[in-house]
């Protein structure tokens, strides 16, 4: 019998090596339990189940502890450090941490996963068979993921982020009582800001396809969305000087999503929401409250 890192496997204890612990053994190879690994009393000549891993001398060595997972299988794991070159280490109940390499995670630092975020990893061995992390992905997440139901619709529910692109980003929705979760997607155009890996999300179904994958955004719908944004918008207003601000419909994207948040769009909806009830107008690039239009147009500010 060969042990490997990452097993789970039973063997006898041979013997006791104070102040070390127990050695077990496959009959051709000896491997140390240390004291620190039982998590109970034992005896010799007692077959114990314990996982085989390699220890901070890169020696093999086993423990009663149960992992989070084994070789080969997939789990969810928080992000317990990050390091900038080496990667994340990840929580797997052992008292210390499985590597999830740099090269694993996405190129740009914003998109990284921090400390407490949750990532879908597979326990795997490097080239020198120590145990390491590697993303799960859709191969791996679609045959747990289950059908979403049409009620899902307009509902609002909780997502983690698998994969993040700058197209859009790959979530897994939370399942609940139904399960594993349903695979979804937030487009580019239907987030309020860039999501990284293993960030936690609110978000809205907007189409439950065919597959039963899920379209998602990240905003109110858009009647419900334009009278929060037509209401941020005035109170912004009153409480400027004279009542107006120099944004309108011609100000570009870039400064309406830095100012208030919001795309150019959803700007003009608000605004036009304004406009037709009567609240504002607008005077060549500013916009007003209507009761404190100026009848010439100010510097801006």
């Amino acid at each position: 019998m060969s042990l490997i890192a990452g097993t789970v496997v039973s063997l006898p204890v041979s013997r006791e090596v104070s102040p070390f612990g127990y050695f077990l053994t496959t009959g051709s190879e000896d491997v140390l339990l240390h004291y620190t690994e039982l998590t109970r009393d034992i005896k010799i000549g007692e077959t114990l189940e314990v996982f085989v891993f390699f220890d901070t001398e890169d020696r093999l060595a086993v423990t009663m502890k149960k992992p989070y997972l084994t070789l080969g299988e997939m789990a969810k794991l928080v992000v317990a450090d990050v390091h900038p070159r080496l990667g994340c280490f990840l929580e797997i109940g052992l008292g210390r941490q499985l590597l999830l390499p740099i090269r694993e995670l996405p190129e740009l630092e914003e998109l990284r996963p921090q400390v407490g975020d949750e990532v879908f990893v597979i326990m795997e061995h490097d080239k020198q068979g120590r145990l390491r992390a590697k993303l799960a992905g859709e191969r791996e997440l679609a045959p747990l993921a289950f059908h979403a139901p049409t009620t899902w619709v307009n509902q609002w529910v909780e997502a983690l982020v698998y994969k993040p692109l700058q197209m859009g980003t790959f979530v897994l929705v939370d399942g609940g009582v139904l399960g594993f979760g349903a695979i979804g997607m937030i487009h580019s155009s239907e987030r309020s800001h860039m999501l990284r890996l293993g960030e936690k999300v609110k978000c809205r179904v907007t189409l439950v396809r065919e597959d039963g994958r899920v379209n998602l955004a990240m905003t109110q719908r858009k009647e419900v969305g334009r009278n929060e944004d037509a209401d941020k918008l005035l109170a912004f207003m009153k409480e400027r000087p004279m009542g107006g601000m120099p944004y309108s419909d011609a100000t570009p994207p870039d400064i309406i999503k830095q100012r208030f948040g919001i795309s150019k769009s959803a700007f003009k909806r608000a605004l036009g929401k304004l406009m037709k009830d009567g609240l504002v107008v607008q005077k060549e690039n500013w916009t007003y409250l209507s009761e404190s239009a100026p009848k010439q147009q100010p510097e801006e500010k």
